[in-house]
């Protein structure tokens, strides 16, 4: 077999014309010689360098954190040690209404009565997770009650279930309308509308309530795919890093648990969802099919999800929910963005009305050992008597 290494020319013996050769003498001068180690070494230490060099590049590129007193740009005097004054137009004690969902969200376990109501508690811990506090908002309540309520918060939650008609219909369709006048008078006031939300919504704008189509998308972690173009600033993805953006597209890291949607194609096809709305993902369900994800609204601080934001922190009840890290991520960016929102309202409470009014004066209910379902619930037996 020949040598792998390169031969040595010095190294080769030369035929002495004095001495004749024999046939074995010729074959031994044509073979190639014995490597020495020193040869060796010179085809070894190159692909080493080659390593080590990538080695230092990488540490290069992973230096150490530095704090501002490590960079030379520390105070100078005692007075910039002082605390940066907050911004006058912000609210820094939002309040969020979460509006109540017809049952008790156990299938009766914890309640039959008729005009019983919930809140998953994973929705308040979602808002409160970001620094804001909640008023519950429930539906069966009188209405003059409901809507006063409504005048404490600034922003408003809509959860996800499975009422599309009937009394919690129409009152999501007022709360909508009357988020939608606040805006229009010049109060920045943000809604999140999920999954049953979201459905609503578009029926509500569309002014269809046939419009939704079919999936297979319960109980299922899925990704998002942004649409072509899509531009994030100043919409709930504007504060992701980029690697985080990036693992929404390639990593199940989003609950889906529904049954109804509607397709993209279907929605730029309705005008009046079409120029309320702008797509920002889509998700495909267990047959493959396609349907928006996550919307934004062109002129309204209305954000929409098909999915559920909450539950990768704060549900346990399915293996199917994703709790990694980049999972909680999620969950954190999302409740800030609403929050962050909500802080721009220029809705300024009576403060003791607020107290009397918090989710705090109910108590959640632990209902996880079912194994199913939400872990707690607040739930509303009657309708509030609020302190208004």
């Amino acid at each position: 077999m020949p040598s792998h290494f390169p031969t040595n020319p010095t190294s080769t013996p030369t035929p002495n014309s004095d001495h004749p050769t024999s046939s074995s003498d010729n074959l031994n001068a044509t073979r190639s010689p014995k490597t020495t180690p020193s040869e060796m070494w010179n085809y070894l230490w190159i692909p080493f360098l080659i390593s080590l060099s990538k080695e230092l590049s990488l540490a290069k590129a992973q230096s150490p954190i530095l704090l501002p007193s490590q960079l030379g740009v520390g105070p100078s005097d005692s007075s910039s040690t002082r605390c940066t004054a907050l911004d006058p137009k912000l609210n820094y004690r939002p309040v969020i209404g979460i509006l109540s969902h017809p049952g008790d969200g156990a299938s009766g376990r914890l309640s039959n009565a008729s005009t019983a109501s919930y809140i998953a508690a994973s929705y308040v811990k979602f808002v409160e997770s970001a620094g804001a506090r909640v008023i519950p908002l429930i539906y069966n309540e009188p209405p003059d009650v409901l809507f006063q309520k409504l005048n404490l918060v600034n922003g408003v939650l809509f959860t996800g279930g499975w009422a599309k008609s009937g009394l919690y219909y129409d009152i999501v369709e007022r709360i909508f309308q009357k988020i939608i006048e606040k805006n229009d008078a010049g109060d920045h006031f943000p809604l999140y509308a999920t999954c049953l939300g979201f459905e609503l919504l578009t029926m509500i704008i569309s002014k269809n309530k046939e419009i939704l189509e079919s999936f297979s998308a319960e109980n299922m972690a899925s990704t998002l795919q942004f649409t072509e173009n899509t531009i994030i600033e100043g919409t709930v993805f504007q504060r992701f890093p980029p690697d985080l953006l990036k693992k929404l597209s390639t990593d199940c890291i989003v609950m889906q648990n529904h049954h109804y949607g509607i397709s993209p194609e279907r929605l730029q096809e309705n005008p009046n969802l079409s120029s309320f709305f702008k797509i920002l993902t889509t998700s495909t369900d267990k047959d493959n099919k396609v349907y928006v994800s996550t919307v934004h609204a062109y002129s309204y601080p209305v954000t929409a999800f098909q999915w559920h934001p909450e539950k990768n922190v704060f549900e346990w009840g399915s293996p199917m929910i994703p709790h990694s890290e980049d999972a909680i991520q999620v969950t954190q960016h999302i409740a800030n963005f609403l929050v962050s929102e909500a802080r721009k309202s220029l809705n300024r409470p009576p403060v003791r009305k607020v107290l009397d009014n918090l989710i705090y004066n109910y108590s959640p209910t632990f209902c996880g050992k079912a194994g199913t379902g939400f872990d707690e619930v607040y739930i509303f037996t009657q309708p509030s008597l609020a302190h208004l």
